[in-house]
């Protein structure tokens, strides 16, 4: 699946075995990396199709010659594998991984989302802030390769959500798959990626969720044109 312009760079292995994978580019001397990644919640699976449609892709035009990316760009096309396998949003503990990273607002109870120190809830935070191995790979991700944007690909709103500063590139992307820009999900999430990454890191992050009402090939081109922009 992986072409010869991108390579596996790192992996790990989840509580059931599976294994998260870490993909990126052969590109070097970049001023620029991001960082892709599918499937927070097992039940959102349309990113790592995507993504691995994408890399498909990429490998034929590595055959034709094609020049290397002028930015690097790293992919991780499923990171909660065992909730996918599980068909559930948590991982294989129980955690919703986007309210498990180590924010200042871990496992605080807020509004009518208040559910994060529930561990019989699908908004579980875990038993602490970075608990979980998926979570933990995706922080060393970003500890090593320092990414400048990252970009999260869930469903169903039909969005374009931003951290950060990131309301540029948000309205960038809201011009090729036509969803509203907003700077809020409208609703709680303390210990999310977006806080992590984009409040507190001030990295450029995105939550693009997807149209789930459709069949995912009709976000194909979209998504493409999408991760182009980011070569």
């Amino acid at each position: 699946m992986v072409g010869n312009d991108f390579r596996i760079l790192k992996t790990t292995k989840t509580k059931l075995g599976n294994e998260i994978q870490l993909i990126g580019n052969n590109s070097s001397n970049t001023n620029e990396i991001s960082l892709v990644i599918g499937v927070f919640h097992g039940d959102e699976p349309q990113g790592k199709f995507l993504i691995e449609e994408y890399l498909k892709k990429c490998g034929m035009l590595s055959t034709s010659k094609s020049p290397i990316a002028r930015r690097g760009l790293l992919f991780i096309p499923c990171l909660n594998p065992d909730g996918m396998q599980l068909g559930q949003r948590t991982n294989a503990n129980g955690v919703d991984l986007n309210r498990n990273f180590p924010t200042k607002n871990w496992g605080k109870n807020q509004g009518d989302n208040a559910t994060c120190n529930d561990s019989n809830s699908a908004y579980y935070g875990g038993t602490s802030g970075g608990s979980e191995i998926e979570t933990q790979f995706l922080i060393d991700t970003i500890n090593e390769f320092k990414p400048d944007k990252i970009l999260t690909l869930h469903a169903p709103y039909k969005v374009v959500n931003y951290d950060g500063p990131a309301q540029e590139w948000a309205e960038q992307i809201s011009k090729i798959i036509n969803y509203p820009v907003e700077a809020s999900i409208g609703y709680p999430t303390p210990g999310s990626f977006g806080t992590y990454a984009g409040v507190e890191k001030q990295i450029q992050t995105i939550t693009l969720e997807l149209d789930e009402e459709i069949p995912v090939e009709q976000l194909v081109q979209p998504a493409f044109e999408i991760f182009d922009k980011l070569l």
